[in-house]
């Protein structure tokens, strides 16, 4: 068997667990965890919590300390094209060879941990498992490890980390986490443990009460942006903008970010703050600015209004809910000027997709509604009746297919143009799983 057909049947195996299941219970995954001799204890960790931007924090803080020597691993989620890009080791996917072989060690003692339990572990139970199994073998010298889901029932929430990371909190995920901001907000809280050191983007008061009660209750320092650091100057600039952000160190000036958008310099500030924390930065100690340029200057953000096409752009953006989509059209409004722009939108079912529409109707001239390829994708045709209600019938279109959606979208932002297409663009969002459909077609 070749390696790649390794991977495929591991790829199947786990996928066989249930790629949507959840099963909140730290039980099983401790219990996982200690028959692999506890791999998460093997390296210092970053634990990243909050509804957006989590990710593109995890790979700026990734981007830092790879630039300060460190080794890294980074466990992040969902995945755009392979599992392995959840497992990066040194800012890289784990490769094949690897995931199998770390597949190959925790799956005999996950079968014991299945056959003593009502449920088996999960999807996501498993892939934290090679996580922290791939970080402890490699090795690394600090772990950078985003939730699942939520927080305090996560099985990430293992680790105890001495430094957390709170990024923006919104509603999402109300199903499970709760109603209300607050109740979310607790939820993610619980990954902050005794002694932590807690950097938070600014909050909601509603948001920022239970943060800063669970600090109080596990005596855990806090750091909060607007406070101990935040953006001072932010300017736009070719393939991104430039910063000045005042840390918990001092002010750190000129930093370049190939990324658009006031939540990615947001998501900047959160990152070196966090960095600070974990190197010991402080008021009497600033980190060596041509190592944080350098950070800065090499972060990635895959789906976050990334440019894949030009002549017309296309751009690709994983906002799933109005929060996450205010800022992508803030971002739309400040840093492109399209003199047509139309959007492709595929959802899943039990988002706030009147919500999404709304925010996106002022900054698209018209929108085709499709679906994506996850079993929890809104039907197209429910999709559309609630874009007519949105934009009116004129404006919307209805596309079966993904790869027929992005041909109708480029046709109806093309019509009437003559000659140059620089101001003519397309956007494809709604999902994470839309962007990766996407993705695998415009990226080959």
């Amino acid at each position: 068997m070749t390696e790649r057909q390794e991977f495929a049947e591991v790829d199947a195996a786990l996928a066989g667990r249930g790629f949507t299941r959840m099963v909140f219970d730290l039980g099983r995954i401790e219990e996982l965890l200690d028959l692999l001799g506890s791999p998460q204890r093997a390296y210092p960790s970053i634990h990243l919590t909050g509804t957006n931007g989590k990710t593109s924090t995890a790979r700026m803080i990734d981007s830092l300390l790879r630039a300060f020597g460190l080794h890294t691993g980074r466990y992040t989620s969902p995945h755009l094209e392979t599992v392995r890009e959840r497992i990066s080791l040194d800012g890289e996917p784990v490769s094949e060879e690897r995931f199998v072989a770390t597949y190959r060690e925790v799956e005999p003692l996950a079968a014991l941990v299945d056959a003593r339990s009502d449920e088996p572990l999960t999807y996501f139970d498993m892939t934290t498992a090679l996580a922290f199994a791939a970080f402890a073998d490699a090795p690394v010298d600090v772990a950078v490890v985003e939730v699942g889901l939520g927080g305090a029932e996560d099985a990430t929430n293992v680790l105890q980390a001495g430094v957390c990371v709170i990024t923006p909190i919104g509603l999402d995920h109300t199903e499970w986490l709760g109603d209300t901001v607050q109740d979310i907000a607790l939820a993610k809280a619980g990954i902050i443990h005794k002694g932590a050191t807690v950097v938070t983007a600014a909050q909601d008061e509603e948001a920022a009460r239970p943060l800063l009660e669970r600090c109080a209750e596990v005596g855990a320092t806090v750091a909060r942006e607007g406070s101990e650091f935040g953006v001072l100057r932010r300017a736009m600039a070719v393939g991104g903008q430039v910063l000045t952000i005042q840390g918990l160190g001092g002010v750190y000036e000129e930093i370049f970010i190939p990324l658009h958008g006031a939540h990615q310099a947001q998501n900047a500030a959160v990152a070196l703050a966090a960095v600070e924390a974990f190197l010991g930065a402080g008021t009497d100690r600033q980190l060596q600015i041509d190592a944080v340029r350098e950070g800065f200057a090499a972060a990635t953000s895959p789906g976050r209004l990334e440019r894949v096409r030009t002549a017309p752009t296309i751009l690709l953006d994983g906002a799933h809910n109005p929060h996450g989509m205010t800022a992508t059209v803030t971002a739309l409004q400040e840093e492109f000027a399209f003199s047509r722009l139309v959007a492709v939108v595929a959802v899943l079912g039990d988002k706030d997709v009147a919500g999404l529409l709304e925010l996106l109707e002022p900054v698209v001239d018209a929108v085709v509604v499709t679906r994506n390829s996850s079993p929890r994708a809104m039907p197209v045709d429910d999709l559309a009746a609630v874009a007519v209600e949105v934009f009116g019938e004129d404006r919307v279109e209805v596309a079966a297919t993904m790869p027929d959606a992005i041909e109708t979208a480029v046709r109806i932002a093309e019509t009437d143009v003559e000659g140059e297409l620089s101001g003519v663009g397309v956007v494809v969002t709604g999902s994470v799983v839309t962007v990766a459909d996407a993705r695998r077609l415009l990226k080959r």
